[in-house]
């Protein structure tokens, strides 16, 4: 009888302390939490309607493009044609463009040139930062050191030197162009860059931005090489 109460209450020891040790290793790892302050997920949140809203809008320009199709007769389904093909050209960057936007000079820092501190090019990693600063703004249009920047344009080191579409940038001074879809739209490109922290990794590495006020009229040219078709094929005319 004794021993049949000593293994019983063995066996709830035993438990007891294995539950207790569970606790105790789950209190010690606890399960990974998001620890990030209330800002940065607002940041977060921010980001994703904004892509969201891009969504919609390109879903809404595609469906008027479809209901304008639909509504064309055979005659002017041609005219319609070439304008979305124009439309396309547009927005690959091959056509010269011409409308409100701001112009950018990029040189060497005043206190470096005093100083005597040798003016090197600008690095690939400070060019890439400076573009997606302002990729946050929808439909601009870039030009860098006049070489057309589009979504099929890299900015490399080669040879230690910085290139965009495999031709160099100039050491500074060199010029950017941005062009908007309004110039109310460049007013807000302007004001962003001038109070931007951007000017603080210029200055870094021995630069200073030049923010030109917005103009009415910023000319930039269409991408100079032409675009390979590799997967779509011209029908034979009737079929």
């Amino acid at each position: 009888m004794r021993k049949t109460i000593h293994w019983r209450f063995t066996l709830i020891l035993l438990l007891v302390g294995f539950m207790t040790a569970i606790q105790f290793n789950s209190m010690k790892n606890p399960e990974e939490r998001d620890t990030r302050d209330i800002w940065a997920i607002r940041q977060d949140l921010a980001s994703e309607k904004q892509f969201h809203s891009e969504l919609l809008s390109e879903i809404r320009e595609l469906d008027k493009t479809i209901l304008t199709y639909k509504s064309l007769n055979i005659e002017n389904t041609g005219r319609a044609l070439t304008q979305t093909v124009d439309k396309l050209y547009r927005q690959a960057g091959v056509t010269d463009v011409e409308g409100p936007g701001i112009i950018i000079k990029v040189r060497p820092a005043a206190e470096s040139v005093a100083f005597g501190v040798p003016i090197t090019g600008i690095s690939p990693d400070l060019l890439t930062r400076f573009v997606n600063e302002l990729n946050r703004f929808k439909g601009l249009i870039f030009e860098i050191d006049g070489k057309r920047y589009t979504i099929l344009s890299s900015i490399r080191d080669i040879n230690g030197m910085t290139t965009v579409n495999g031709l160099n940038v100039s050491t500074p001074p060199f010029s950017m162009k941005i062009i908007s879809p309004t110039f109310a739209d460049s007013e807000k490109v302007y004001n962003y860059l001038v109070a931007s922290a951007i000017h603080d990794d210029f200055y870094l590495d021995d630069l200073i931005l030049e923010v030109g006020k917005p103009e009415m009229a910023v000319e930039i040219r269409g991408y100079p090489e032409r675009l390979e078709n590799q997967f779509l094929e011209e029908l034979p005319k009737g079929e």
